[in-house]
């Protein structure tokens, strides 16, 4: 049996929700974890662009951008109710504003740029998050599904950037869901620690025992 293959970055936040939607699904993939700075011929053969997440369903199917994984995978099963209630607005603010302040906050340095004005801006957005979780218990809804799995590592970066300061804001809501997300099992599922991939090595796969 052949199974799709995922090239992968632990870190990057992008892969992340995507393999949180895989393992969501129940899709069992072989995961090839790369070192962007020395990225593999064979995933560049398959995606030039040169970014992770990339799934290979077969020579002539690739997904090469983490959200249509996302909603590729939950297509063919979605045991969770992930794609119920999902807020696409909210995820494509993440993934344009949210991401630009981001960036220019915990990349200051190299961008040139003014990371407390950066940071103010992300701020002002996971303010209306903090709003949402006010009312109810996760940005889906009433259970955990694709809007906050697509989020979630986003924010954890930018907490991490600095967190002691993003622990003396007043926003517990959004603290507590970001807690509750990081201290889970599926994310200690999809955090699993693979060695480099090279080609001819035997095949790892994500799936939910790892």
């Amino acid at each position: 049996m052949t199974f799709p293959v995922l090239y992968t970055f632990r870190r990057c936040p992008y892969a992340m929700r995507a393999r949180l939607a895989l393992l969501s699904s129940g899709t069992v993939c072989e995961c090839r974890e790369i070192k962007l700075s020395a990225k593999p011929e064979a995933m560049l053969n398959v995606s030039p662009k040169g970014t992770v997440p990339v799934l290979v369903l077969s020579e002539s199917h690739v997904i090469d951008q983490s959200l249509d994984i996302m909603k590729w995978t939950l297509s063919q099963s979605d045991p969770e109710n992930w794609l119920e209630n999902a807020r696409f607005d909210l995820i494509e603010r993440n993934d344009t504003l949210f991401k630009h302040h981001l960036d220019l906050y915990k990349y200051a340095t190299r961008h040139q740029s003014d990371p407390h004005h950066h940071r103010h801006e992300a701020l002002q957005i996971l303010l209306d998050l903090e709003k949402l979780l006010g009312t109810t218990s996760f940005l889906n809804g009433a259970r955990f599904g694709l809007t906050d799995a697509a989020i979630a590592p986003f924010v954890r970066q930018f907490a991490a950037t600095d967190s002691e300061w993003f622990e003396a804001q007043k926003i517990p809501h959004l603290q507590t869901w970001l807690r509750n997300f990081i201290s889970s099992r599926r994310f200690g599922q999809i955090m699993h620690r693979f060695n480099l991939w090279r080609p001819n090595d035997e095949p790892v796969f994500l799936r939910a025992d790892t």
